[in-house]
């Protein structure tokens, strides 16, 4: 190569090299030997998500906590005399009227007989424990039999100390069994302890649950939540979509690409989160109903990023 064709060659790369910057979408033209060449330049990036539509609904906080089911109300049935017990006469489940004969008890002592005394039911209802056996000696002091006086039923629970402060009386329940799943008793609080066990440091509370149907039964374990909080017409999201950067709370929406027909960017959005029960998001300002949010994906996403929406998950209920 001449030495003036090489001056010439240094003198043009030097002109060229500022602009191998600007590559984005445009053609770049590269210079070998004096020969010019076009190059395209990579595609902007197109990222698959999941979006869903944030709905406006309601959103509960609550109390988790577990307890028995029992009788609102229950009564100790109790022999007259001591002796030893020769018949039972009712069994668990059975119903009684008051006066009914439930047990006999014998009062004979080595040497002196007597007539048995015959224990009956001081109140109407379902026998609901027998803690006496037969042939088992008793006293006055020992209870033959307990009875449900009535047919309503309450849960008992223990709150917490550092809880307590959340449970006030009348507040909603849902209740739940194993025995009856994917069903949700309603029921509230009906009864608070004035005072708190020093031992456990909890506090005992009762609900009422409204048994229609009689499918509830004294001694099932019941889950509870105690709804201590409740919020409606609110936008509500998945707690995952949102991201949190250098002090700024955020969302991805998905807009229409006005440069495109059909195809969609992403649009982030300073939002304003409040309380996350059970994953789920409440969002106080930065989005309407119905908006298109990004829940999945959202992570490589910039400000006008385009994407591509692979599903659409149904919103939360």
């Amino acid at each position: 190569m001449k030495k003036g064709d090489l001056r010439r060659l240094i003198v043009t790369a030097a002109l060229i090299l500022p602009f191998l910057g600007f590559t984005g979408c445009e053609r770049i033209k590269e210079v070998y030997g004096g020969i010019t060449k076009t190059a395209e330049a990579a595609p902007e990036p197109v990222y698959a998500v999941h979006t869903m539509a944030a709905p406006q609904g309601a959103i509960m906080d609550y109390l988790a906590l577990a307890g028995d089911v029992t009788a609102t109300s229950t009564v100790d049935a109790y022999p007259d005399a001591a002796g030893k017990v020769t018949k039972i006469l009712v069994s668990i489940g059975s119903r009684v009227n008051r006066g009914d004969s439930i047990a006999e008890v014998d009062p004979s002592r080595p040497g002196m007989e007597f007539v048995p005394s015959v224990v009956k039911a001081p109140v109407s209802g379902t026998i609901v424990a027998l803690p006496a056996q037969l042939g088992m000696t008793v006293s006055q002091a020992v209870p033959l039999a307990r009875i449900a006086g009535g047919s309503g039923l309450e849960i008992r629970i223990y709150v917490a100390e550092r809880f307590i402060s959340r449970v006030s009386l009348r507040q909603p329940c849902e209740i739940t069994l194993d025995a009856w799943p994917g069903e949700v008793f309603k029921g509230q609080v009906s009864q608070i302890s004035p005072v708190v066990d020093p031992s456990s440091r909890t506090m005992e509370a009762r609900i009422t649950v409204d048994n229609s149907g009689s499918r509830l039964k004294a001694g099932m374990f019941a889950k509870v939540k105690i709804i201590t909080e409740q919020k409606s017409n609110i936008v509500k999201i998945p707690a995952s979509a949102l991201i949190q950067r250098f002090g700024d709370n955020y969302v991805f929406v998905a807009r229409a690409d006005p440069a495109n027909a059909g195809a969609f960017i992403a649009e982030k959005r300073i939002v304003v989160p409040g309380i996350i029960i059970d994953g789920v998001m409440e969002v106080q300002n930065g989005l309407s109903p119905g908006e298109d949010v990004v829940i999945s994906g959202q992570g490589l996403l910039e400000d006008g990023s385009k994407i591509n929406i692979v599903d659409r998950a149904p919103p939360l209920s």
